[in-house]
């Protein structure tokens, strides 16, 4: 029983910094994406292949969570946008409470789009709100066709799944119509997008971005 209580309170302090954080990000017009997925999904690649093609005119930051090193925000930093790595220390997720504290000497008032890249884990990170517009879930067809039956929660609170690694396909005993499928079905609603190491789908993922940012600017789009 005491367990239970602690989760509830650290998961209400959560929530309570998360709305403030929301209410920040909705002053500034600021679209949030937090992206979640099993390790290595293609996240950190998905990333450095969207900076790569990001007009360089385009106010982007990125927080990007790992359990140890600063690999992943080395590999980022490359294209010029500011990121910081958040170091969790063995913590499976990233919370609100990390987000306010790597936030606090950036300017808000110059930044449009914040990319949160989550802790490689499918189910930690699912029940932390961190002020964002939406939760993209990642699945790599190097993974099973039944993550999203497995794992349904994340799944359910996405806007968008990404399916990586597309390329790979003829190479290993993936389904990718199967595994669209048990997203829908867990979450009907669901978009999708096909992405590969070589590029593909990368127009359609700018797009979305692009679609999703001028929603947020012109207050169509509001956090919830």
């Amino acid at each position: 029983m005491s367990q239970i209580v602690v989760e509830k309170k650290v998961l209400n302090e959560n929530q309570k910094i998360a709305l403030e954080l929301r209410e920040k990000f909705r002053a500034h017009k600021i679209l949030v994406i937090n992206i979640v997925s099993s390790p290595g999904s293609g996240k950190t690649t998905l990333l450095e292949q969207t900076l790569e093609r990001m007009d360089k005119s385009k106010r982007v930051a990125l927080l990007t969570g790992d359990l140890q090193t600063e690999n992943d925000a080395r590999r980022l930093a490359q294209w010029g946008f500011p990121v910081k790595q958040i170091i969790t220390g063995g913590t499976c997720h990233l919370d609100a409470k990390m987000i306010e504290r790597h936030l606090a000497d950036w300017p808000l008032e110059n930044i449009d789009v914040l990319i949160i890249e989550n802790v490689g884990n499918l189910v930690c990170p699912t029940g932390y709100d961190l002020g964002e517009h939406f939760k993209i879930v990642m699945l790599s067809v190097t993974e099973g066709e039944d993550k999203p039956l497995k794992y349904p929660s994340i799944f359910v609170k996405s806007e968008l799944m990404i399916l990586s690694k597309v390329d790979l396909l003829p190479y290993v005993p993936f389904d990718a119509e199967v595994a669209k499928s048990n997203a829908r079905m867990v979450h009907p609603g669901i978009e999708i997008i096909e992405t590969s190491n070589k590029g593909d789908g990368m127009e359609q993922w700018m797009k979305w971005l692009e679609e999703k940012l001028a929603a947020v600017k012109s207050g169509e789009l509001i956090s919830i």
